[in-house]
């Protein structure tokens, strides 16, 4: 009744409408023209739904809407939405989170060039995203080889008189916290970055063609020969990119492929009639989910984020709703957008190929998944008889400590669910009252007590979604006999009926409730193969929390034992240096550079880091 209230009443207003199930979740978020006309239509008996509409109203229990003041603000809103609820029903960028871009600090005095996961409002250049953080990560250590930008974390201004490094020393960087360069003369070097980073390396090399002539006239015969080696690596560069276009003009051309709840979108990139790159990107869609949509979803979510947008996109399909997204475009570009989709000729080749890739890709991603859903199936079936369950485990869960001689004692729990970690449900326990007398067995008590006790807790609440509600099907504990039994005895107490095992690192032996001897699995069983990777990854979330609790404590014992060194001169020094490494690497001089630091604080600051 509720719902049917919403809909005789909705809006003639642009806006946004999100759709929610009888649990309150939101399963599907859209946009409107016309919000009456649009979210009144799927509820129409008579209408032609696709399968994928009818099975999502179906669950449609509530809605709610937000009015904007155009299509555009719609349809952007509606893209923030859909990232931060990530509904069932629409199509969204698998971790999208995740992709990398490369950061130019241009509103830095001398910028850097670093790789980042986020792209901040920040006055920066980004470049990006891609999906391969290996290639982007060869593309910085070719950049740096290329280009002596500066790779310190350094606050500097023109005419700082610091010791140059050694990257200055073998030609990695010009020394500007040196004042061995002028701004101006590092900024033009910053724009060939740029230049490079854009695709645009023709315009680049005639003028690096005359800096190398102009060293040469000047007898700097070393310097000509570093530029000469920069315009080779460019050169070859340039012969690897493909003229696809007689003008000179920016595309992108996108293809995509489907299969099942998964789709691969391609994208060519083409600058001034160069193809000079391309990016794959995939995502979860409904297996009856319309190609015109899928690209529409895909061109609003990437070019939300995208680091340059071109004045012409060519899609294989016409899209259901392009007027807005051209308009969107545009405001993002600065100038027109258009969205087209070619029939024939040269460009309708370029839409192809992007298809054929998208294809290529996701027939391998394919293979791959369904090789990793079989592995995973293989080796729940072996635990299942290991350990006597009526079914193959769903979820496990494993648990490990970590600690130096009794020192930030830590413990961390994984979890493993329908194939894969599931990192979201990771959780760490700081173990207090062992410190100086360490006792892995007690350690290991209070971390199972703590986590089943907590999950006890919300269930009695209600809460079917806390953060330890959701219980395991196995529990794997990292150690052998003694670990194993401290932890079944904390099970115990709380009343528990979940099978735990335990799995020795030295032999990889297998100990099981009740039984004395452990259980040795051969090397290649997926079972065993499974229990280790999870294992590990429990072994690697504890010791990286303990490393980052070590690593505060040290901190704070070597700075806070220094008299008039306070938490604000703290933080300024951390701030400046970056590491009580390089506090204690600094020189005096370099000491007193921090704000309200003086030449005698500098002294004891110098001092005490060199006799601790």
């Amino acid at each position: 009744m509720a719902l049917q209230h919403k809909l005789d009443v909705l809006p003639t207003n642009p806006g946004v409408y999100l759709m929610r199930n009888e649990a309150g979740e939101i399963i599907y978020v859209g946009k409107a023209k016309n919000l009456r006309n649009r979210v009144r239509s799927y509820f129409h008996k008579g209408s032609d739904h696709s399968a994928k509409v009818q099975v999502m109203v179906s669950h449609i229990a509530d809605l709610d809407y937000i009015i904007t003041d155009s299509e555009v603000e719609a349809l952007i809103l509606e893209n923030n939405l859909i990232k931060e609820h990530a509904p069932r029903y629409n199509v969204r960028l698998k971790d999208d989170k995740t992709y990398p871009y490369l950061k130019v600090t241009v509103q830095e005095t001398f910028p850097r060039v670093l790789l980042v996961r986020r792209r901040l409002d920040d006055g920066a250049r980004y470049f990006g995203p891609y999906t391969d953080v290996t290639a982007v990560k060869r593309t910085l250590n070719f950049l740096r080889r290329l280009f002596p930008i500066r790779s310190c974390r350094k606050n500097i201004e023109e005419g700082s008189q610091d010791r140059p490094c050694l990257n200055y020393h073998i030609g990695r960087c010009l020394g500007p916290c040196a004042g061995l360069v002028s701004k101006e003369e590092y900024g033009k070097m910053i724009d060939e970055v740029i230049l490079f980073l854009e695709g645009r390396i023709d315009r680049l090399l005639p003028a690096l063609r005359e800096k190398m002539f102009a060293a040469s006239e000047r007898l700097e015969f070393e310097k000509a020969a570093r530029i000469r080696n920069q315009i080779q690596s460019l050169e070859s560069l340039v012969a690897d990119q493909k003229m696809v276009a007689p003008h000179q003009g920016d595309q992108d051309f996108v293809g995509y492929a489907r299969y099942g709840e998964l789709a691969c979108v391609q994208i060519f990139f083409v600058r001034e009639g160069k193809l000079i790159g391309r990016e794959h990107f995939l995502l979860e869609c409904s297996a009856e989910e319309e190609g015109p949509e899928i690209l529409q979803s895909f061109l609003q979510q990437f070019y939300a984020d995208a680091s340059y947008i071109p004045k012409e996109v060519y899609t294989p399909l016409h899209l259901s709703e392009p007027e807005p997204l051209e308009e969107w475009l545009g405001k993002l570009r600065g100038n027109r957008v258009y969205l087209r989709t070619p029939q024939r000729g040269k460009k309708r080749q370029l839409v192809d190929l992007a298809m054929t890739n998208a294809r290529a890709l996701l027939d391998e991603i394919s293979t791959r998944e369904a090789y990793k859903e079989k592995a995973a199936e293989r080796a729940a079936r072996d635990l299942m008889e290991l350990v006597d369950l009526p079914a193959p485990p769903q979820r496990i869960e494993a648990f490990d400590i970590s600690n130096l001689q009794g020192s930030n004692v830590v413990a961390s729990l994984v979890v493993w669910e329908d194939g894969d970690m599931k990192s979201d449900d990771y959780r760490r326990f700081r173990i207090r009252g062992l410190e100086g007398s360490p006792d892995d067995y007690l350690a290991m008590a209070e971390a199972v007590t703590r986590r089943f006790k907590r999950g006890l807790e919300e269930q009695a609440d209600g809460e079917g979604d806390g953060k330890f509600s959701a219980f395991p099907d196995l529990v794997l504990i990292d150690g052998g006999k003694g670990q194993l039994s401290a932890a079944i005895k904390a099970r115990d107490e709380l009343h528990i009926d979940i099978p735990f095992l335990a799995l020795a690192e030295k032999r990889e032996e297998i100990y099981l409730a009740g039984r004395s001897e452990p259980v040795i699995l051969p090397v290649d069983s997926p079972g065993l193969l499974l229990l280790r990777r999870i294992r590990d990854e429990a072994h690697r979330f504890a010791l990286a929390y303990h490393r980052n609790l070590r690593g505060r404590t040290t901190r704070g014992s070597l700075l806070d034992d220094i008299p008039g060194v306070g938490p604000k001169r703290k933080r300024d020094l951390l701030k400046h240096f970056g590491s009580v490494k390089k506090i204690r690497e600094a020189s005096m001089e370099e000491l007193q550079e921090v704000k309200g630091i003086s030449a005698k604080l500098a002294a004891e600051i110098y001092q005490h880091l060199h006799n601790s």
